[in-house]
Order: C-alpha cells, then structure tokens, then sequence
C-alpha cells in the first residue's frame, strides 16, 4: 500500500490538471471530503483508488513508486552538496525525511537553489567582464528554464501518448508514406494551411534553419538541411500548426513556471511530434527490435541521425509495448550536459558536470566512433553504454563547425537486447569502469580523475604524503563498486 505521503503527489496532479477537489473526487467516485484527507497525508492512498486515479490521469503507475523519490533525493542531495552548506551540512537521513514527509518543499529547496546558482552565476560573470551586461542575466533565465523543461520530461518519462496519437492522426489523414514523406509533408502544409514551402540558400535563411512568415504563408528551410532533417523541420511546422493547441496546453504543466521554459517546452514538445511522424512508434519499435537497437542503420532506414534515434529510443514508453529503458546524455566538449534524461538507475547532475570516466567525454577522443562501455556506479547498479559524436555545422565556411557526443545507456540486466553488446562479457562486472554521478557525491576517494572532495568523507591533507590525486590521500581505498 502507498505510504501516507503520496497524497503530496495527488495534490500535484490535481492542481497540474486545473481540477477542483471536488470535480476529482467525483471522478474517483469519492467523497470530496476524503479526498483531502487523502491529500493531507490523513488517508492513505488505497490500490482501487490508486487505479482508478491511474486511469483519470492516464499515468505510469510508477508515478507512485519508489523511482520518482529515488530522483528526488538525488537532487536533494546535489543541492545540499553545494559549499554553501558547508557551514551546517545537511545529512542523508535530514534529506530522506524531507523527501518522504513533505516532497513538495524538498521540491521548493530545488527551485530556491536553482534560482539561487543562476544568480551567482549572473554575478561571477558580471564581476568577470567587470560591466553589466543584461544580456546575462537573460541567459541565466534561460539556464533556468532549461532544467524546468527537463524535469517536465523526466516527471513524464519522456512519453507523450497525446502527441504519439497526434502523429498516427497526421499519417491518416495526410496519407503519409515513407518514401514520398517530404512530398506528403510539403502537400499537407499546403492544402490543409495554405502555405507554401521554399527551400533557400544559407545567406537568405540568415542564420535560421527553418523559418515560417505567418503573413506570407511560406515555410522556408534551409538547403544545408538533409533529406531527413527537413523532414523533421516540416513535421515540426506540422504540429505547431496542426496541433497548436494541444502542445500548448501539454506546455502548461507545473514544472514549467517561466515564459521563457514554457517556449522551450512547447519547441521540445513540436520537436517530439515531429520524431513520432518521422518514427511511427509501431514500425520504429518492429524495426528497432528486428535490428537489435543498431542506432545507424536505423538511421538508413528512417533518415534520421544518431542524436535523432537515440533520442526516439528514449521516448518507447507505451504501456504494453515498451523498448529498453534508456538514459540519454548530451554533452559538448566543455563537459557542459545540455541535453538529459533518465529511465534507468542513473540520476543526472543539475547544477555540476557529469563524471569525466563515461565514455560520453571519451567518444571526443575518436570522432565519428562508437564508444562501448561495461561500468558500474558506487552503489553497485552496472551500466552498458554507448555514445559517438554528432556535428553541428552551419553551412558556412567562416562559421565554426561544433563537436557534441551523445550517448545511450540502459541497466546491465537489459544489455543482451542491443546488438553493441555481442561479444561482452556482461558478467565480469570487475572489469567494468567504475563511474560516479558528480565528484561531490561520489565515494570513491581514490579515483584519479577526482576533481573535487567527497561530501561522504571529510578532506584530511598531510603535506608529506601525496595521493593518486590532490583530493584522494594514499592509503584510501574505493568504497563500493
């Protein structure tokens, strides 16, 4: 049975949706009386309430599990690793009770502490150029409303099953084939809204890839764009136009708090219609499974690029016909995540970089190569991985061409699915790579790639001895893993 506290969790889905207590507990078929017991931690959450909530909300039942609450503490615990609480460190067991009693305030410490490291970043970049520039706070905001988006699609397991209808429906209705996509696209745009599509050279575009004039009615793209890539920019415009009003609604959701993460949040939502038209999800799955999850030749077969698949085999959550749960990760050579999700044992940083051994970073190493790798985190979980790099090129010969790696990963129990994992022996689990999240939080105190000191243990410096690393003394030894 669901502990007291998921009433916390009822009350959230309630608010998000619009609803009164009233109108819920008419659709649960309760009282609305009970129903804030139950949302004030005074009733418990019954398995026949729970199911029918389920169904009112069309919802993962895991949404009430432990993993959303796994997650939560991560973050938690990221924040309280901050040096701003160095003063009065904040324990485990402080950061457990939070999570468990009263999850909407550790939700709000989150916020504070993002509002809070946007800010500080805003000063130190201010003091650095000694001038204030507006545009920098600006961009702080929209750091901000970055990690809003991203929780919104990691609250939603990065599964949207309106918008999966939604391109089902375009297919339909626009009599879509694989083949003829790009001719289908371009005769819907046209007969259903009027508008006409050109294709313009890059010094036309002036720096945009894809640009729509309401007033003329013209969609105009860029010709750097693939075949595949302008598919997916006419499937975009699609759903901005065709469906308008369904991922706006979708964008009104509680994470997302800013003008600004409500934007981004309605281009990411137009952006995963737009791979759902690209990637049915009944011929993306078939294919994906015949295949054995080989990311390249799935891009043969639907013309579409590495970050592209990975990022539609993040999204196989329907219920019944699920694919691999996967983590996602994207990063630039900075080390800089600006792409994230989770639907295995790994929670991502917020607020500091992902740990240097995975081979996300590695994949810089080899450009264009797939990078495999067998690891395992402090707590034991062992991960299978893989990652490569993807460009970003402007068209332009004076424009620098930018170098991201992105990678996929999922729990070892899952690894034999993926055709990368022939010929691993997934059960030497000694020879994995030992990675961490974050340096703060990690326990490993004789890593030699540590960059700062472990939360878990106190700093202790002897001048005369000197370690694997600064931060990792000699006769440390690896706690886990």
């Amino acid at each position: 049975m669901p502990p007291i506290h998921y009433g916390a969790k009822v009350r959230r889905l309630r608010i998000g949706q619009g609803l009164t207590q009233a109108a819920l507990a008419d659709r649960l078929g309760i009282s609305a009386t009970y129903l804030n017991l139950i949302e004030n931690g005074r009733r418990r959450l019954t398995p026949d309430i729970l199911i029918r909530l389920a169904r009112t909300f069309a919802l993962d039942l895991r949404v009430f599990g432990a993993e959303e609450d796994a997650r939560l503490m991560a973050d938690l615990e990221e924040v309280f690793g901050d040096p701003l609480f160095e003063g009065a460190p904040v324990g485990t067991v402080d950061a457990e009770a939070l999570v468990a009693e009263r999850p909407e305030v550790a939700r709000a410490v989150i916020r504070l502490h993002e509002a809070y490291a946007a800010a500080r970043s805003s000063v130190e970049s201010i003091t650095a150029h000694a001038l204030d520039v507006p545009e920098i706070a600006a961009l702080d905001r929209v750091r901000l409303s970055s990690e809003q988006v991203s929780e919104f699609v990691q609250v939603r397991m990065n599964y949207f099953p309106e918008l999966e209808d939604a391109a089902e429906r375009l297919w339909q209705d626009g009599g879509l084939d694989r083949d003829g996509l790009y001719g289908g696209l371009v005769g819907y745009l046209e007969h259903r809204h009027g508008v006409r599509v050109r294709i313009l050279k890059v010094g036309e575009m002036r720096g945009a890839v894809r640009r729509y004039d309401a007033v003329r009615r013209e969609l105009l793209l860029s010709e750097i764009l693939r075949r595949g890539s302008r598919n997916f920019q006419l499937a975009t415009q699609v759903g901005l136009l065709s469906f308008g009003s369904l991922i706006g609604r979708l964008a009104e959701a509680p994470e997302l708090t800013t003008d600004e993460s409500r934007a981004l949040g309605r281009l990411g939502l137009a952006g995963y219609f737009a791979a759902a038209v690209l990637m049915p999800y009944g011929d993306f799955l078939r294919n994906t499974e015949e295949v054995r999850y080989d990311v390249e030749l799935l891009g043969h077969r639907f013309r579409a690029g590495w970050e592209q698949i990975c990022h539609r085999l993040t999204t196989l959550r329907r219920p019944g016909s699920e694919g691999v749960p996967f983590h996602f990760a994207r990063v630039d050579i900075a080390g800089n995540i600006s792409k994230k999700f989770s639907a295995t044992s790994v929670h991502f940083p917020r607020f500091s970089g992902l740990c240097p051994l995975w081979n996300v970073h590695a994949a810089f190493l080899q450009p264009g190569k797939i990078r495999i790798q067998l690891s395992r985190l402090p707590d034991g979980n062992a991960l299978f991985s893989v990652a490569r790099t993807v460009q970003r090129h402007a068209g332009d010969y004076h424009q620098p061409t930018v170098l991201y790696s992105v990678g996929i990963g999922c729990d070892v129990t899952e690894a034999r699915r993926l055709v990368y994992a022939d010929g691993i022996d997934l059960t030497n689990l000694a020879a994995a790579v030992p990675i961490g999240i974050t340096c703060r939080l990690c326990e490993r105190t004789n890593c030699q790639a540590r960059a700062f000191p472990s939360l878990q243990y106190p700093l202790r410096i002897d001048e005369n001895v000197r370690g694997i690393s600064f931060f990792a003394p000699a006769g440390e030894t690896t706690v886990k893993g």
